[in-house]
């Protein structure tokens, strides 16, 4: 959340290596959580928690939504402006978002897990609420993107990492159609 060491971590393998063709923005897929007011915080030998993850549909009456990401996300934007400027335009600056179905799952998990077994509950037992809390994480990471672009982002990529846990009927229900409308809402 410190724009000049996100800028610094950045800039380290672009300033050690000559033939490196973009520079990707130092930051995490978790700042969306963190914007819809959920905790996350780095455990050593762990990696990141969620100590008070959504565990019922009602949870979703907490987040805070929706999100001025320009004001709780502005440290990204920050960092994105200053590594930009910094770059003197030897290599473009990517910048990205962790997919809703991603996020999704780190947010009922509580953390990273290797069966998102109870986001995949979710997903069965609360079908309508699950469709609700993608679109609010959807509808965040679109104007986060957008505003990423408007701080001088020249690429933007989004992370669709926990894709393998669903087969294809529940990706192109739970992950597809909210990846698309991204797509086309960030264009």
């Amino acid at each position: 959340q410190t724009p000049a060491l996100a800028c610094e971590a950045t800039l380290q393998p672009i300033h050690r290596f000559d033939d490196l063709d973009a520079a990707i923005i130092f930051s995490d897929i978790l700042v969306i959580p963190q914007a819809l007011g959920m905790v996350v915080e780095m455990k050593p030998g762990v990696g990141p928690v969620l100590p008070n993850p959504l565990v019922k549909p009602d949870d979703i009456k907490q987040l805070k939504f929706p999100v001025n990401v320009k004001e709780t996300l502005g440290y990204v934007m920050d960092a994105i402006t200053l590594t930009r400027n910094k770059l003197e335009g030897k290599v473009p600056l990517i910048a990205f978002s962790g997919a809703p179905w991603t996020l999704m799952g780190y947010m009922v998990e509580g953390g990273g897990s290797k069966t998102m077994s109870k986001a995949k509950l979710w997903l069965y037992q609360y079908r309508t609420k699950s469709q609700e809390l993608l679109n609010i994480i959807t509808d965040t990471v679109c104007d986060y993107l957008v505003e990423q672009a408007r701080a001088g982002a020249q690429l933007l990529q989004v992370f669709e990492s926990s894709a393998e846990y669903l087969g294809p009927e529940l990706f192109n229900q739970f992950a597809l159609p909210y990846i698309t409308k991204i797509s086309k809402t960030v264009k």
